[in-house]
């Protein structure tokens, strides 16, 4: 699966051809969880709390970015890598 982007240890990876609905898969010190993008509700899986606020905000902030790979994951088209999270931003 490819990894799209990693920040704070968080690692973020989406499947090719991937079931709907739209959504990321969040690692994390063993935990895994995936996440929908419309929403960043936790579909599948586990994260810690103070990940998985880090991961929803994220999500929050790429939401274009990230339906923009999905589109690409169902075509089998190379993803992009996706900027981590800044709290700049």
């Amino acid at each position: 699966m490819p990894t799209i982007s990693l920040f704070y240890g968080i690692v973020i990876q989406m499947y090719w051809r991937d079931h709907n609905p739209p959504h990321i898969h969040a690692l994390y010190q063993g935990h895994e969880a995936l996440l929908a993008i419309e929403d960043a509700s936790i579909i599948a899986g586990k994260l810690p709390p103070t990940a998985r606020r880090i991961v929803a905000d994220w999500i929050g902030r790429r939401r274009p970015e990230l339906m923009a790979n999905w589109e690409r994951a169902r075509r089998y088209e190379a993803l992009e890598m996706v900027a981590g999270a800044d709290i700049d931003d």
